[in-house]
């Protein structure tokens, strides 16, 4: 069964990307991430598209990697093979992406929610990086949105961000019940979208440079 579902772009060059392995809260397996490159990959240079929204639906957005992999030595080389390319894809993606985070966005979902250049949260929303206690953490997109003090805060305690605490802090655009995340997202999409294509390509390049965005291994972000 595909890991990942997209629809669109519909006529105003609008798309969404689901995650939907919901067996696993959207974990973030070596397949997952695989199947969503492509799908980035493919999108990146469809001439209709001009918004992307990323979501993992109204119950979970990612829980992170998946962790039964890193046990299995013989897929390590895979795995950060995966994890590198999964990176770049999504923070170079050439058009802008919002996030629609319904419930936990953990760990790589955490990433998958900062690399985004919006992020639409849900009241159920929380954010964090339990991996803080055995790994090191990608930073560069938490400190790119939050600064410096907030982003080490962040990483170094792995605490918990709600909804409510992410609005205030400026993680997020704003918060609505769960029945509304997806509506609210496309409705932020389709107003980004009125700008020509060409446009949102140029404001892209100019995010990526400013942030000076240059993914190379994981965990050198």
């Amino acid at each position: 069964m595909p890991l990942i579902a997209v629809e669109g772009p519909d006529p105003a060059g609008v798309a969404r990307l689901e995650l939907r392995r919901p067996e696993k809260r959207n974990a973030l397996s070596i397949a997952l991430r695989d199947e969503m490159s492509d799908a980035l990959e493919q999108l990146g240079v469809d001439d209709a598209l001009r918004v992307l929204v990323i979501t993992g639906g109204t119950e979970v957005f990612s829980a992170g990697f998946d962790l039964d992999e890193f046990t299995v030595p013989e897929l390590a080389d895979e795995l950060w093979a995966s994890s590198d390319r999964w990176h770049r894809d999504v923070l170079t993606f050439p058009l802008p992406t919002v996030a629609a985070v319904g419930g936990a966005a953990l760990g790589g979902g955490f990433d998958l929610a900062v690399m985004c250049d919006l992020r639409i949260a849900s009241d159920t929303a929380r954010f964090a990086h339990p991996e803080h206690r055995f790994s090191q953490v990608v930073y560069g997109p938490v400190h790119d949105l939050l600064g410096g003090a907030r982003a080490r805060d962040l990483v170094l305690t792995g605490r918990t961000v709600s909804a409510a605490d992410a609005l205030t802090l400026g993680l997020v655009r704003s918060v609505v019940a769960p029945s509304e995340l997806l509506t609210e997202a496309d409705t932020v999409a389709h107003e980004i979208a009125l700008a020509p294509r060409d446009v949102l390509l140029q404001m892209k390049a100019k995010f990526l440079r400013r942030a000076a965005v240059a993914p190379g291994a994981t965990l050198d972000l």
